[in-house]
């Protein structure tokens, strides 16, 4: 008898031990997760008529805290934090895809559009580096941040994976105030505005490849001209 008292006091025990320390432990704290503003519909730059080959958008490869769902920020020189208690909801790589995928099919131009984990064919193929997606306060300049996004574009003929052009997209969008959700809408005009400069870029240099004798059958056709 002695023996079950004394299991129950030490049970009794431990069990006010283990509430003092869930007690001491942090209480979670909230997160706020954003979206990337979605893209104002515009017309097609130039001639509007369909495209007859086909893109596919791959996901642009990148490293380090960009694999993340954090907001970056860069408050000074050679220093990277987050914004607290805010995130995206999806990593910047994915929200950069899907704002391109986005644009182009608001273009309209390329009407055989795909993403890469469609797995469809693609006359073309658009792979990038993400090399920025944050914001930043310049050293010396304005007090409020601005949004960055720098993308490294290469477009590839995917029958022979040639590189057919390269470049290095850039945009920039000063932010209304420095709290959280004006940073977020300064990321929404940069991509905004990335985007809609990609798709020209891409299209542009479509149909050049297309005019130089690469041969990029209109999508679905049968390529055996039977």
């Amino acid at each position: 008898m002695n023996r079950h008292r004394a299991c129950r006091a030490a049970l009794g025990a431990l069990c006010v031990l283990l509430s003092a320390a869930c007690s001491l432990l942090p209480a979670p704290q909230p997160v706020d997760v954003y979206l990337l503003p979605a893209a104002v519909p515009k017309p097609a730059d130039g001639d509007g008529a369909p495209r007859p080959w086909s893109l596919r958008i791959a996901r642009p490869e990148t490293g380090g805290q960009l694999l993340g769902q954090r907001i970056l920020v860069i408050p000074e020189q050679n220093r990277v934090s987050v914004y607290k208690g805010a995130n995206w909801h999806e990593p910047a790589p994915l929200l950069m895809r899907n704002r391109l995928f986005d644009a182009f099919r608001m273009d309209g131009r390329v009407s055989a559009l795909s993403t890469d984990e469609m797995r469809a064919f693609a006359d073309l193929e658009l792979l990038s580096d993400l090399n920025a997606f944050h914001s930043e306060y310049r050293p010396g300049g304005a007090s409020l941040p601005e949004a960055v996004i720098r993308l490294d574009v290469r477009l590839i003929d995917t029958a022979s994976r040639r590189i057919v052009a390269s470049r290095v997209f850039e945009r920039r969008a000063a932010a209304a105030a420095s709290a959280v959700p004006a940073v977020v809408a300064a990321f929404g005009a940069a991509a905004d505005r990335l985007a809609a400069e990609l798709v020209a870029w891409t299209i542009a240099q479509g149909d050049a490849a297309q005019n130089a004798n690469t041969a990029y059958p209109a999508a679905g056709a049968d390529s055996s001209g039977q």
